[in-house]
């Protein structure tokens, strides 16, 4: 376990949040890491992916040859639809968001905070490629999932408030990194799952937020 999360860290966070999705689930998933939840989904479990440019029920990377420069995700790559899907206009593409039909959507972050207050679209000063969609879909989506390495450079991602410009004001539900799954609770970041690999001391001494345990704290089921 141990080598396979130093040489996997991206898999096992994503592994992990393939268990908050249901079947049936409209999903929207970010770019980087929480596009490789896909590949960890539990037997028996579809879910029916949105790409916010225009997609719904996107399929799987098209095959060498296969791809075309008009059907792309929103990170500019190739994609393709799964029979039942369609390609749909940006403005219907964002109804969906900002009316409440995305069941969940999984995000990477710069930074969040024990309110569930989330930064992950620009650092000051650093070139700017587009604001993109997730201001919409933090606020639209039923459920919102941080998928993230738990620092960067050895300094903590998981603050007591966020320092950069915020995407949104307490919009987060559910934090997973390679060390520990959070959930925000009014009260604060409860911590309810733990890598073994680590203790709950390194947990919090890599998190600047005070963490509050669970009382049913468990190990990650990955």
């Amino acid at each position: 376990m141990e080598d396979y999360i130093m040489d996997n860290v991206k898999g096992y966070i994503a592994a992990r949040v393939a268990r908050e999705l249901k079947d049936g689930d409209v999903v929207n998933l970010g770019i980087g890491l929480p596009t490789m939840v896909v590949n960890y989904l539990p037997e028996g479990v579809k879910i029916i992916l949105h790409a916010e440019n225009g997609i719904v029920g996107a399929g799987t990377k098209p095959a060498p040859g296969m791809e075309s420069r008009y059907y792309v995700d929103a990170g500019g790559q190739p994609a393709s639809v799964i029979p039942g899907g369609a390609y749909i206009d940006s403005a219907t593409s964002f109804g969906i968001i900002r009316g409440g039909h995305v069941d969940a959507t999984v995000l990477g972050a710069l930074e969040v905070d024990e309110e569930g207050n989330l930064a992950n679209w620009i650092i000051p000063g650093k070139m700017l490629p587009g604001m993109g969609e997730a201001m919409d879909l933090v606020v639209g989506a039923k459920h919102v999932i941080i998928a993230m390495e738990h620092t960067s450079k050895g300094a903590p991602k998981i603050l007591k408030k966020c320092r950069l410009p915020l995407t949104a004001v307490k919009v987060v539900d559910l934090i997973v990194t390679e060390m520990a799954v959070m959930k925000v609770t009014d009260k604060g970041l409860e911590l309810i799952e733990y890598n073994p690999k680590y203790t709950v001391d390194e947990i919090q001494a890599a998190t600047e937020a005070k963490l509050i345990i669970s009382p049913d704290l468990k190990e990650i089921p990955v």
